[in-house]
């Protein structure tokens, strides 16, 4: 069993800012959905049923070989808190923290792999690489998910390939996602545009935390929407294809910003900085909207003093669990304001987020 207290102090692989184009693509994720063929969906499955496809599933994959690496997490037997800290280290969705019943999750000690059990299908596999990585992902997890087959009897129908709880995922139950840093694109007011453009060519657009969330600190993850007729490698290109042509929409609007409005981008930066260095009190939200203006203006030149590497880890770190983990202490969301400026506030003047 893992200890999630170990990860408290470490970086996921989606905020380590190593992989290719990494000053605007965050993260590439293949998300995998598969059922299994002797049990109901979860979302008609008994209570008892959930607990056997639980149980099946992680004695199953627990034997995969060792060097994969998993630890097993009891998601429904977690404290809400360390639930969320799960979501916020992108480990599991909102809607497997939020659920009822049994349900887990397998961790790699790398954080690239987690694999949920029992969260809208009886298994999804999600691989995250750090930067523009999609074809190393898709290998990664393609392996994975042929390991797990040898020993898993997944509902697979001739005609309609995988078989998933929605109808949307049907076929490949791939889900292929790039998260993007995206903040001149929204100060040019040009994001709409972009987006209106992604959804006609069937790209979804969604916040940092998937289905349903807000897009917090200007990041925006873009995904295929169905999977039905189409190969694993065809709908990794739909997205591959297109991330190219946003990063250079991106890096066109932070060129713009610096030669026509530098001085007005320049105080937009030393703005957020200041706030962030000698706030009182924050909000979550605030929080990552003034990193974002910060990791704009580093990846810019404007500021010297600050690393990329530790805006990422602020990303993270100054979010409502994991603050509360670090402090070793659960806080309302007066006393999480409060804590969150000070960790802030420390970290601007020791100059490093491990200090926190």
């Amino acid at each position: 069993m893992i200890k999630l207290d170990s990860l408290t102090n470490s970086i996921g692989e989606w905020l380590k800012g190593t992989g290719p184009e990494s000053d605007i693509v965050m993260s590439s994720r293949v998300r995998l959905a598969r059922n299994l063929a002797q049990y109901p969906f979860v979302g008609r499955a008994s209570d008892q049923e959930r607990g056997e496809v639980q149980q099946f599933l992680r004695s199953r994959l627990l034997q995969l070989p060792s060097r994969l690496s998993l630890d097993y997490v009891d998601v429904g037997g977690l404290g809400e808190l360390d639930r969320q800290f799960l979501v916020e280290r992108q480990l599991i969705s909102r809607e497997h923290a939020e659920a009822a019943g049994s349900r887990g999750v397998a961790i790699d000690t790398h954080e690239q792999l987690s694999l949920m059990i029992n969260e809208e299908d009886h298994l999804r596999i999600q691989c995250v690489h750090s930067g523009l990585d999609l074809e190393s992902v898709w290998r990664q997890i393609s392996a994975v998910d042929d390991e797990i087959e040898t020993v898993v009897p997944y509902a697979f129908h001739s005609r309609w390939g995988y078989l998933t709880a929605c109808p949307t995922n049907v076929g490949t139950g791939i889900r292929v996602s790039v998260m993007l840093h995206l903040p001149a694109l929204v100060i040019t007011r040009q994001i709409d545009k972009v987006f209106r453009s992604l959804h006609k060519i069937s790209l979804a657009v969604r916040g940092l935390y998937g289905e349903g969330s807000q897009a917090f600190g200007d990041f925006y993850q873009i995904s295929n929407q169905t999977t039905l007729g189409k190969t694993e490698q065809e709908l990794i290109a739909q997205v591959a294809d297109v991330v190219p042509v946003l990063i250079d929409y991106e890096r066109r609007a932070r060129d713009f910003l610096v030669r026509e409005t530098e001085q007005n981008i320049h105080d937009q930066v030393s703005r957020a900085y200041g706030i962030l260095r000698t706030a009182q009190t924050i909000t979550a939200e605030e929080t990552m909207q003034l990193l974002s203006r910060v990791r704009m203006g580093v990846l810019l030149g404007l500021l010297d003093d600050v690393d990329v590497s530790d805006v990422n880890l602020l990303l993270v770190r100054t979010q409502p669990a994991h603050l509360q983990k670090l402090r070793g202490v659960e806080l309302d969301t007066k006393d999480r304001n409060i804590e969150r400026a000070r960790f802030l506030r420390n970290y601007f003047e020791t100059g490093s987020a491990e200090a926190n």
